[in-house]
């Protein structure tokens, strides 16, 4: 079965998609889906990206299935991560998702990160806070968009480049595997034609230096997104030799075949 596993609704400060709106499109699409609403404690406008997880769960219990599956996402930060894991460690999540979107109170959406520095510079902070993240949230299962900090960067090129960050990239994903982890296929990144090839160089460096498993997510915030561009992203795991799995239970299941419609001369 095709599972979009990272799917955003009202529990999310960002996100007005209601449980059975996602719900419906997944049956639409004959595809899975794992809920993942942010959870980013400590956020720096107070009250947002929070959630009570025992609401969540006794209104999202009833809807959960073979199909439908409830997971996080976790926004990272070393300051936190105590914090982070007693809120969760209990909770009966299928599938936690690790990413950062804040660093130094600063959300990575708002243009004054990256005012006054460098691509190098802001580019190094974010991979590096994501190196040291990866080693200690030994809970997470999947890390999340890797390259997320390419949808907010206003530089002439705002592309993850393996070459320039290289030590950063084998370093996180060294410490990926070292904790058996997965990385995310964050589909957004797929409409744009430009950052295929960045990616690509990623994702076979994921392949040829540890990992073997992906998780696949639309990031959709709107039942419109889900499951947008799955089909590239399957043709771009199987085109780099690597395995597209969901969680169940925090348990990878395998997901199918390509749909083998991946040109590479796209790539």
């Amino acid at each position: 079965m095709f599972f979009d596993t990272h799917v955003h609704t009202l529990f999310s400060s960002d996100s007005a998609m209601s449980m059975q709106r996602a719900v419906k499109r997944g049956k639409q699409l004959n595809m899975g889906i794992t809920i993942t609403d942010h959870m980013d404690i400590g956020y720096p406008t107070n009250g947002m990206y929070i959630f009570d997880t025992k609401d969540y769960f006794n209104t999202y219990e009833k809807y959960r299935s073979s199909k439908v599956l409830l997971g996080v996402e976790l926004g990272m930060r070393m300051e936190f991560v105590e914090k982070i894991r007693e809120k969760i460690i209990d909770c009966p999540f299928d599938y936690i998702i690790g990413s950062i979107h804040v660093i130094n109170d600063i959300d990575l959406s708002w243009s004054k990160y990256y005012e006054g520095r460098t691509k190098q510079v802001t580019y190094s902070q974010y991979l590096s806070s994501l190196a040291a993240c990866v080693e200690t949230f030994d809970f997470i299962d999947s890390l999340g968009h890797i390259d997320y900090i390419c949808r907010h960067a206003n530089y002439a090129d705002n592309n993850l480049i393996y070459h320039e960050f290289s030590e950063y990239i084998d370093d996180i994903f060294i410490k990926l595997a070292q904790n058996e982890k997965a990385l995310e296929i964050n589909t957004r990144r797929l409409r744009n034609p430009e950052a295929i090839p960045a990616l690509l160089k990623i994702y076979k460096r994921w392949a040829k230096l540890v990992g073997k498993l992906v998780t696949i997510g639309s990031d959709a915030h709107n039942a419109s997104t889900i499951g947008s561009f799955y089909a590239e992203a399957l043709d771009l795991a199987a085109f780099c030799g690597l395995q597209p799995v969901y969680f169940k239970n925090h348990q990878p299941e395998y997901i199918g075949k390509h749909s083998e419609i991946f040109n590479t001369a796209k790539l």
